[in-house]
């Protein structure tokens, strides 16, 4: 496990990296969607469109193992908010998607811990990257990206599971939700 921590960690590094040196957005129709995924990786990527039944169309299909959607505006979300990930958490931003339709945060949350409790939430896909941007327009958008790391605790990698030690720290630890923050993002 601490071997894969560490991969998970190089592969955040490099991602963010990538991210951060980012180039302008080009001319193309889905540019927009793929600004939230590291340059690197932004080519290759698939981009889907959610419907209301929780299932999506696919815009563009990639070649890589990353996924960019728009949840602009949803239930829950920021009026601009974008998302990428690897194409393996789609069940899982599903559920997310289903739980936050009730507009009503207290009752998704409920909603996933009770799929959490009876062992129906999609795991997601261990050390894959989530990348947001998001915000009240597209000209003030935060950054946010945390790595999944389901089920994964202190004792299992060493890491605290508060933030309060200053570096890295496991969120829902010993949960599928469990993911590595990093301060600042």
């Amino acid at each position: 496990m601490t071997r894969t921590l560490a991969l998970a960690l190089g592969s955040l590094a490099l991602a963010a990296s990538a991210f951060a040196q980012a180039p302008a957005a080009g001319s193309g129709p889905y540019d927009y969607i793929l600004e939230a995924a590291p340059a690197n990786q932004r080519a290759e990527a698939t981009v889907v469109k959610w419907k209301p039944d929780f299932t999506y169309d696919t815009l563009k299909k990639g070649t890589n193992r990353m996924v960019c959607y728009d949840r602009s505006g949803f239930p829950l979300q920021q009026p601009f908010s974008i998302e990428c990930t690897s194409i393996a958490n789609l069940d899982r931003v599903a559920q997310n998607m289903k739980a936050e339709a009730t507009g009503d945060k207290a009752k998704s949350e409920a909603m996933l811990a009770e799929m959490e409790k009876n062992g129906t939430r999609a795991k997601p896909e261990f050390g894959s990257v989530w990348f947001h941007l998001m915000g009240p327009d597209k000209e003030h958008v935060r950054h946010h990206m945390t790595v999944a790391l389901p089920m994964a605790t202190t004792a299992t990698t060493g890491l605290p599971d508060k933030p309060t030690q200053g570096g890295a720290w496991i969120m829902n630890a010993g949960t599928t939700t469990a993911h590595l923050m990093i301060p600042g993002e």
